[in-house]
């Protein structure tokens, strides 16, 4: 029952939009595919253009292309690339990315500071009168930077002002900066998850946790206790071979216990044809229940 999920902050007259939301989101599952496109930003053109990239991927009209004709939960990406795009792709289930930072100066150098671009009474006005489908927003807390405090803050209100409206919130939870020696560590990704549901988040985007390098399912089972009713999604990361790719994300569900993933360069950095059927494949194994075999069918087909 999708009523467990539901946030306390929703108001009774937004609490039957904020169900039906998380309904098409998740389709009926609780778990979320997420399909992100905000890397245009966090990593300029690293991911869109080079030796094997196809040439359509460095068109950002490419991501809208597979996002309406592929299954997926929400589509995450900047307001300004909705804007852009949205008049021609207004089905598209988004989610709105309200910050972003690019990757230019490193972390050694100065911790990170990702501050909010738009206010979610921005969204709300846009959602009004364009007719876009807009299901939530998405903010990036960068924990362990000297800037951590801001960002909380930042996320907090969003989350809240985001369930007054009825829609869902999804923080990007990444321990970043100076004073973060593992990224991947088991524990400290599990102390993010906590701060997320803290923040009143209905869904968490953290880094794999890895032991002495390696990713194992039972590594997870730490971030999603402490997460509690906010939903674990694992980053996607790099593009890996397909298969290789789904048993870790089947793993990563049925042993791990999270509620979804974020995936954009194993998506996009494809021709439109297979990324279509490797963002199917994606959303089979999250949100139909399907198997590891049945999600391989539907690459292979």
């Amino acid at each position: 029952m999708l009523e467990k999920y539901l946030p306390a902050d929703v108001p009774q007259g937004k609490r039957k939009e904020f169900l039906q939301t998380l309904e098409e989101v998740t389709n009926g599952t609780g778990r979320l595919m997420l399909f992100a496109g905000d890397q245009k930003v966090e990593h300029l053109n690293n991911d869109f253009y080079g030796p094997g990239i196809p040439e359509d991927d460095n068109d950002p009209e490419h991501l809208f292309k597979i996002a309406s004709k592929a299954k997926i939960g929400v589509f995450a990406t900047q307001f300004g690339l909705i804007s852009r795009y949205g008049i021609d792709y207004p089905n598209i289930p988004y989610l709105v990315k309200l910050n972003s930072k690019t990757n230019i100066i490193p972390y050694s150098a100065k911790d990170p500071y990702s501050k909010e671009w738009l206010s979610v009474d921005d969204v709300i006005e846009f959602k009004q009168y364009s007719g876009v489908n807009i299901k939530g927003v998405g903010y990036t807390v960068y924990l362990g930077s000297e800037y951590e405090r801001e960002m909380l803050k930042e996320a907090a209100n969003i989350v809240h002002k985001a369930h007054k409206e009825g829609m869902i919130a999804v923080l990007w939870m990444y321990p970043k900066g100076k004073f973060v020696e593992d990224e991947h560590d088991p524990h400290l990704i599990a102390g993010a998850a906590g701060v997320a549901v803290c923040l009143g988040a209905d869904f968490a985007k953290v880094k794999v946790p890895y032991k002495n390098g390696k990713f194992e399912p039972e590594l997870l089972h730490e971030a999603v206790k402490a997460a509690g009713k906010c939903g674990i999604l694992c980053e996607g990361g790099k593009k890996i071979n397909e298969e290789e790719f789904l048993k870790e994300l089947y793993e990563q569900i049925h042993i791990g216990g999270t509620r979804g993933n974020g995936t954009g360069r194993n998506i996009h950095q494809r021709p439109l044809n297979e990324a279509i059927k490797m963002a199917n494949a994606i959303y089979a194994i999250t949100s139909e229940n399907k198997s590891l075999e049945e999600a391989v069918k539907i690459l292979k087909s």
